[in-house]
């Protein structure tokens, strides 16, 4: 035999040593995992919280609770339509017309008639790329 089939036979053998090890090894078993019930999304919980934020980080929550893109958002994002700022009430007009959740876009703006609302439907509309 030569020296580079005795090379490969210890490879060979080191190969199945170690497959043996791997297949004999003790394996982490999986512990059963718990569902936890999801926290309700209230808009009137921590909204004080929420009101003492700078616009920006208001803005910034208002496209977190967007991408969460549930009806548990709603809520929320519906509230935020009310927020003294306009470009936080935007955000959120804007996140619930992508949620294809325009009629309630529409019910706010419609209960709320004035300059702003006219600015935010305006807003929108160049906003939709459709």
């Amino acid at each position: 035999m030569g020296p580079i089939a005795v090379a490969l036979i210890v490879v060979v053998a080191i190969a199945a040593v170690i497959g043996l090890i791997l297949l004999l090894a003790p394996r982490r078993r999986e512990t059963g995992r718990v569902a936890l019930d999801a926290p309700q999304l209230r808009p009137d919980a921590h909204w004080d919280e929420f009101a003492g934020l700078s616009e920006s980080a208001r803005c910034d929550l208002v496209f977190a609770v967007a991408a969460l893109d549930g009806d548990r958002s709603h809520p929320i994002l519906e509230h935020a339509l009310g927020d003294p700022s306009e470009a936080v009430a935007l955000a959120a007009a804007h996140a619930l017309t992508n949620q294809r959740q325009t009629d309630i876009v529409q019910r706010y703006l419609t209960r709320h008639p004035g300059e702003r609302a006219q600015r935010i439907a305006q807003a929108l509309d160049l906003l939709a790329f459709d």
